[in-house]
């Protein structure tokens, strides 16, 4: 009997990031729905759930991914979220999601700055999956 595969949501305005994401998601094994846009994520949302969301925080907005990733976790708080950004590098702003302030309001389970190796995501997600 074939087990279900675990569905991930990617969120990305960067296209080139979508591919790359998703290739790998694949080839580990993931059903993979992947979005341009929050508000395609949330047409999403609205019919289905992921088992994982990696999250991109500036997309139409630059709290993009904070939003989707309050609104998934309000109606399915045991969905493991992941913030995925180059903020850092574009902007200097860095944040804690481990802080207490920071906990009150970013509604993610891990934060990785863009320019990760991709088998450190695909440790990440076998925490939080298996």
């Amino acid at each position: 009997m074939d087990e279900k595969k675990k569905t991930i949501l990617v969120a990305d305005d960067d296209p080139d990031m979508i591919f790359l994401m998703k290739h790998h998601l694949v080839s580990w094994g993931y059903e993979v729905v992947a979005v341009d846009s929050r508000e395609e994520a949330e047409r999403y949302l609205k019919s289905g759930c992921p088992d994982l969301a990696i999250l991109d925080l500036m997309m139409e907005e630059e709290d993009s991914g904070f939003i989707l990733s309050y609104r998934i976790k309000k109606c399915r708080p045991e969905v493991p979220v992941i913030i995925s950004t180059a903020v850092a590098a574009e902007r200097g702003i860095s944040f804690d999601i481990n802080s207490p302030g920071s906990q009150s309001w970013i509604k993610a389970d891990h934060y990785l700055e863009k320019g990760f190796q991709m088998e450190q995501l695909k440790l990440l997600i076998k925490k939080y999956l298996d």
